[in-house]
């Protein structure tokens, strides 16, 4: 009997090893996200390739090529990366998977001596007439029928013994298939990275090629960027003369609201009438936002890094200031992100809210400024703008059509304020 249960706890330990292998599923979450950022990543790179075929089919080589060509170095970096860490976990599955092989090559050893421990039992008694006279040897009827529970149970084993080895015998050629297609796959991501790489210096020579050029005109790109900077000033006056006058429409809504409501409560008192309740215009906060502008602003703020992009594209430059691409020692300042994109894509409001303007500027085209609460969202650089101030809509809806200049290059300029702060759009927008 005490065979019989060290048997029954080396089979536990099969099952509980056999059943192990279904902890191979738990890297899948991590596999199938890499696979998503790849995916992803290189639906960019081929964005990206498209726009700068347009735009590179222009005679004359532009600082907007030169984003673009950064736009996709920087992808492409990101590429490579994603492939290293697709290396990485196939180490680690490899590492798991020859784990679990040898604890399967472990158990088939422990299971084969165990069975022949058995059949080394079963010699003994090699006729039925042994286990006759075994089990009428007994003395008593209860002694019996225990031996012959015994013989049931050690027939039985034997069978759930050999059972068990068909069944390891098939996990092991399983694991080994595993194994040899995961060396296949790792192969195939080695060439996939060396090829990514190879695109990458080739992007590096045509930077350094376009920035050679690009070097060559100092003085029209000095002229180019002192009218950049006039027009942005003028944008950014345009925006916070807006805000401003926002601000000074809602403090005079407040105050002849609260005065409104001074006025009634002095009239019920001079009556001897019960205060009226708590009016809305009294519920005016500080700012004098409404209860629903409030609301608006609160969810704005919840949607952080959840937004959706104005338009279909990619960044190509970024908020705040940074180093000129060609001239050295020059700062520039955007005060928001350049998307690029193709000619004729729809602009979207990223958000529910008011325009609040619509307005045609030198160097911005059409520029349309959407209130969310005490934020407010400006998509500039529009061919036209669908939408009228006063006018309520929706995320997602159509505001206008994003303009193409005469290089070529089809670009919104994307904006997030908050009141009089400027914020980086790029940490408001869902990341891609």
């Amino acid at each position: 009997m005490r065979f019989l249960k060290k048997l029954f706890s080396a089979f536990l330990l099969s099952v509980t090893l056999i059943s192990g292998l279904s902890t191979m599923s738990v890297g899948q979450s991590s596999r199938d996200q890499l696979e998503k950022d790849k995916k992803a990543n290189q639906d960019k790179i081929n964005q990206i390739q498209g726009v700068l075929k347009k735009t590179s089919s222009q005679k004359n080589v532009n600082l907007k090529q030169l984003q673009v060509i950064n736009s996709q170095i920087n992808a492409q970096k990101k590429q490579i990366g994603l492939l290293n860490d697709d290396l990485k976990l196939l180490d680690r599955e490899l590492a798991t998977l020859g784990l679990e092989r040898r604890k399967l090559d472990q158990d088939m050893e422990r299971l084969k001596k165990e069975y022949a421990k058995m059949i080394y039992e079963a010699s003994k008694r090699t006729t039925s007439l042994n286990n006759l006279i075994f089990l009428f040897s007994a003395n008593t009827f209860n002694q019996f029928v225990l031996r012959y529970k015994y013989l049931k149970q050690y027939t039985d084993a034997r069978q759930s013994q050999a059972k068990q080895m068909e069944a390891l015998k098939v996990q092991i050629a399983a694991q080994h298939e595993r194994i040899t297609a995961k060396k296949t796959q790792q192969k195939t991501i080695l060439d996939d990275r060396m090829a990514e790489a190879q695109k990458l210096s080739t992007m590096h020579e045509q930077k350094n090629a376009v920035v050679a050029e690009l070097s060559k005109q100092e003085s029209e790109l000095r002229a180019e960027l002192e009218k950049s900077r006039r027009q942005a000033a003028m944008l950014e006056r345009s925006l916070k003369e807006i805000i401003e006058r926002e601000r000074r429409e809602r403090l005079a809504r407040e105050k002849a609201a609260r005065e409104r409501a001074e006025r009634e409560r002095a009239a019920r008192e001079a009556r001897g009438e019960e205060p009226a309740p708590v009016s809305e215009a009294e519920k005016l906060d500080l700012s004098g936002m409404t209860d629903e502008e409030v609301k608006l602003a609160s969810s704005f703020t919840a949607s952080k890094a959840r937004l959706p992009w104005p338009v279909r594209g990619f960044v190509t430059d970024h908020f705040g200031r940074q180093a000129h691409p060609v001239l050295k020692g020059i700062i520039v300042d955007n005060l928001g992100v350049d998307i690029q994109t193709n000619a004729g894509e729809p602009v979207r409001a990223v958000y529910d809210g008011l325009v609040l303007d619509v307005n045609n500027m030198p160097g911005y085209g059409y520029v349309v400024a959407v209130q969310h609460g005490d934020y407010m969202t400006v998509y500039a650089k529009l061919k036209n703008a669908s939408v009228r101030p006063g006018q309520r809509v929706k995320a997602r809806e159509n505001i206008g059509v994003v303009a193409t200049n005469g290089e070529g290059t089809s670009e919104l300029q994307f904006q997030v304020w908050k009141n009089t702060t400027k914020l980086n759009p790029e940490s408001w927008l869902i990341r891609r």
